[in-house]
């Protein structure tokens, strides 16, 4: 099978939408399909993988996003994307229009799945003056419409899927979680707290993502440094980058915390699971997340978690099972967070809670059950078309392979 996932952006940039198509891409191809990304910009960027579509775009450096801005595809990409069987779209505001334009005339299956919070972002990323209503409004006329486009609408959790409803949209929904790869824990590099300037009796709690204003960091490190103050065996550990870095550190620094907030940057993908490694719990404050990649990887490396009750994190995390949940209040926060320090027994109990309620985003389980949408996709797609048309798009997906052989 030929399989297109479009997205707005792609690597160099790391993102959970990033991660989430990487590593289903790899699960794909080892199981004989052919999978393609298309993205904009980055074009000198030198792709370790195959197949990256790469079309021209104008970059906006707002917040550090990485983001690059263009509303047509190359030539290049638009004749690669008529011969999919099936595509799958990753982001709202171009690759869906893109592929409704690109696509749909072909008689291409069109699957979305709804990675973002868009609700929340709009009101970090709206110009300051602007209403957080207008943005609503907007995804009200916007993604309704969108969603009644695409052949299928896929939403990670089923939080996310209510508020994709309140939005209104009344498009079906398939609840399929984001999964991640087992063998990626198994096999991670080794990484002491010595190596990484942590001491060894620290209880060490670990956030890992984008360092931006919709992931409520601030919040976190207010709450951290209450705990911070009465355990001094407390350490915070972030693992990420972003627009949000230098306040962070300042807020810290400022708080007298600087020692025991340690700062690690942008950290590959796969060195990931060896930072969690010497965590003892995962922390998170953001309530913008649809289904953390970050937060399931740190069940699957039996880390408890503690997050704040939104839609994507109240998803993963079961209360006093695997970890904590607390409103979005400081003080229930740190008090949730001070019994992760002192209760050794509690983190015991909690990661082995963790370990077993990662199973359920066994990459082999979520990617047969999306694997399973396409091959379904794909034939009712085909007996949509006329004989003509079938002939003609069979006739592109032979060319397009012909031409790939000779150059691979």
């Amino acid at each position: 099978m030929r399989i297109g996932m479009l997205v707005d952006m792609y690597k160099p940039n790391i993102s959970g939408i990033t991660n989430y198509v990487a590593v289903n891409k790899r699960w794909l191809e080892a199981r004989g399909h052919k999978v393609y990304v298309f993205t904009f910009g980055n074009e000198d960027y030198e792709d370790d993988e195959l197949y990256i579509i790469r079309s021209p775009g104008l970059p906006l450096n707002v917040n550090d996003t990485g983001f690059h801005l263009s509303f047509r595809y190359s030539q290049v990409a638009q004749k690669k994307l008529q011969t999919m069987d099936v595509v799958h779209v990753h982001h709202a505001f171009l690759s869906g229009p893109l592929a409704l334009r690109y696509c749909k005339p072909h008689g291409i299956p069109i699957a979305f799945t709804n990675h973002t919070r868009y609700d929340l972002y709009a009101q970090h990323y709206l110009p300051p003056g602007v209403p957080d209503a207008v943005g609503e409004t907007f995804l009200r006329a916007y993604l309704p419409n969108l969603c009644a486009q695409f052949d299928l609408v896929i939403a990670p959790s089923a939080g996310v899927a209510e508020v994709m409803r309140n939005l209104g949209v009344n498009s079906p929904i398939k609840v399929i979680p984001n999964g991640i790869d087992f063998a990626h824990f198994a096999n991670a590099p080794t990484l002491t707290r010595a190596e990484l300037g942590l001491p060894e009796e620290a209880v060490v709690l670990m956030y890992v993502g984008r360092l931006s204003p919709e992931k409520n960091l601030a919040f976190l490190l207010r709450a951290f440094f209450g705990v911070a103050t009465a355990f001094p065996q407390a350490f915070l550990a972030v693992v990420g980058s972003g627009p949000e870095l230098e306040n962070l550190r300042d807020q810290a620094e400022h708080s007298g915390m600087v020692e025991r907030v340690k700062f690690f940057g942008k950290v590959e993908y796969t060195q990931v699971p060896a930072y969690m490694r010497v965590a003892d719990a995962f922390v998170t404050a953001s309530m913008t997340e649809v289904h953390p990649l970050s937060l399931i990887e740190a069940l699957a490396a039996g880390l408890p978690a503690l997050g704040v009750t939104s839609p994507g994190i109240a998803d993963t995390i079961v209360e006093n099972e695997n970890g904590f949940l607390s409103p979005p209040d400081i003080a229930a926060f740190t008090a949730k967070l001070m019994r992760l320090v002192m209760e050794p027994e509690t983190r015991h109990r909690l990661g082995e809670g963790a370990r077993a309620s990662a199973k359920l985003y066994d990459i082999d389980r979520t990617a047969q059950l999306v694997l399973d949408e396409y091959i379904r996709l794909a034939a009712d797609g085909q007996q949509r078309l006329t004989g003509w048309q079938r002939f003609t798009q069979n006739m592109r997906r032979w060319l397009g392979a012909q031409t790939e052989s000779q150059t691979e």
